[in-house]
């Protein structure tokens, strides 16, 4: 009798616990802004603008590039959103894209929240020469970024 009693308990509890823990969840907001530093990199990436568009700022130093729209690729994966941006094209010798991964991020009654990832400067290269075009074509260099997500009205 104790026994059944015991999980019976047990199994309320459980039941009690998840559904707080859901009641909980439904109180998280997702950020729609993304504001990195890492190396001589400055990114800031926002899901929506006033626009209704998104935005990303790309700042290497002296170059700075900004982006919108459909210039603007994301793909969501098992790590997070991949976001990517073209910075530097030529018609014979390839590309350079910037990606950044945005982690899952859960913000509370405070909108912000300290976030540590990755960039990833792709170089794609290419030749017209098609022995050239041999081998590894994408090379990477990755930088730590830090940074803040939070949630802004637009």
């Amino acid at each position: 009798m104790y026994d059944n009693l015991g999980k019976n308990l047990i199994t309320i509890f459980s039941l009690f616990l998840f559904t707080a823990a859901l009641a909980h969840a439904a109180n998280y907001t997702t950020p729609n802004l993304y504001q990195l530093q890492g190396g001589s990199l400055n990114i800031t990436y926002s899901t929506s603008g006033f626009d209704g568009q998104a935005h990303f700022s790309y700042q290497n130093g002296k170059q700075v590039l900004n982006f919108s729209g459909d210039q603007i690729r994301t793909v969501g994966t098992e790590v997070g959103t991949l976001v990517s941006v073209t910075v530097f094209r030529t018609i014979d010798s390839g590309s350079t894209t910037f990606t950044v991964l945005i982690p899952r991020v859960n913000l509370d009654s405070n909108l912000g929240a300290a976030i540590k990832t990755q960039g990833i400067n792709t170089q794609h290269k290419f030749s017209m020469i098609p022995n050239l075009n041999l081998g590894q074509t994408d090379v990477y260099k990755f930088t730590a970024l830090t940074g803040k997500a939070s949630f802004v009205y637009f």
